[in-house]
């Protein structure tokens, strides 16, 4: 793969690197036995096209990508998002994580249903396994705060994007997040049960399968590495490293109209952004974790 800096074994149509980092290996101990996501039964092209066009975030990021790029998700997991950017183009997608259990569902589904623009690399971001300026799209998710080092994961990976480039990330915010903090405890104290009734996306029944909501309260409640992060944080990190700021989800002003995600707009100031991200707690952002996505273009 042309991407890579060096040819590694491949095993499986995966691209295997070794992986020695202990916290790393936490992470990927914790997701090996319960995969997140994770496929039905009964999976296919058409079941994953129809389940990403419904995710607002993948379409119109999939939209906006078009055609004859090379895009990375980085910590794709099972690959459903991946295969999904895959399906329908002629993009060649690599998606990379360091849990080589869930990479072998993402890739059983690939060759099953005969997706031949996709790869897989098994590998810790922090090994920094790509070429410069190798992508013309990053997706990375709810990713880089699971790692041990939010900022470092970030600056590695936007040496793979060239310019002119789009990233998106999406991380926990720090006020966002205060009701999942919330029901941690309570967790801790009571059990599964009572999450079952408490958490807004398991009791409005989102997530059908018993592996589905297994995953979920394992990412949400129990993950071994975890951090959050402000919007003014992230702003710097994207300042200090000739990112320039598109836009976001929540907006970070409220004055903004635009309604093209990938049209730059605002900042707005110290006060907006802290009023958007104390939002999140009262709204469906902070029912589903206090994720918030920032989306930025790599300047020229």
């Amino acid at each position: 793969m042309d991407v890579l800096k060096k040819k590694v074994e491949v095993k499986n149509n995966i691209y295997c690197f070794n992986i020695s980092d202990q916290i790393t290996k936490s992470v990927t101990d914790f997701y090996k036995d319960n995969p997140f996501p994770n496929y039905k039964n009964d999976d296919n092209k058409a079941s994953i096209l129809n389940s990403g066009d419904k995710n607002y975030l993948a379409k119109i990021f999939k939209n906006f990508v078009g055609f004859n790029k090379k895009v990375l998700e980085i910590g794709c997991g099972t690959g459903q998002l991946s295969a999904y950017f895959a399906i329908g183009t002629n993009n060649q997608i690599t998606g990379l994580d360091p849990t080589l259990a869930s990479l072998q569902l993402a890739t059983k589904f690939s060759s099953e249903n005969n997706l031949k623009n996709i790869k897989f690399v098994n590998a810790d971001i922090f090994d920094d396994v790509f070429k410069e300026n190798s992508f013309d799209y990053i997706w990375c998710n709810g990713v880089l705060h699971h790692t041990k080092d939010p900022y470092g994961a970030f600056k590695i990976s936007i040496k793979y994007l060239k310019k002119n480039g789009y990233i998106l990330i999406g991380l926990y915010n720090k006020i966002g997040r205060t009701r999942t903090h919330i029901r941690k405890y309570i967790y801790r104290l009571f059990g599964k049960k009572i999450i079952l009734k408490i958490d807004p996306i398991l009791r409005k029944k989102k997530l059908k399968s018993d592996d589905q909501i297994e995953a979920w309260i394992r990412d949400q409640y129990i993950h071994p590495v975890e951090s959050t992060h402000s919007y003014d944080e992230v702003l710097k990190w994207f300042k200090e490293n000739n990112i320039d700021f598109i836009n976001s989800i929540p907006k970070v002003n409220f004055d903004e109209l635009n309604k093209d995600l990938f049209k730059k707009t605002k900042k707005g100031n110290i006060f907006t952004r802290l009023l958007s991200q104390i939002s999140m707690i009262f709204n469906s952002y902070g029912d589903d974790g206090g994720l918030f996505i920032f989306i930025g273009k790599k300047n020229a």
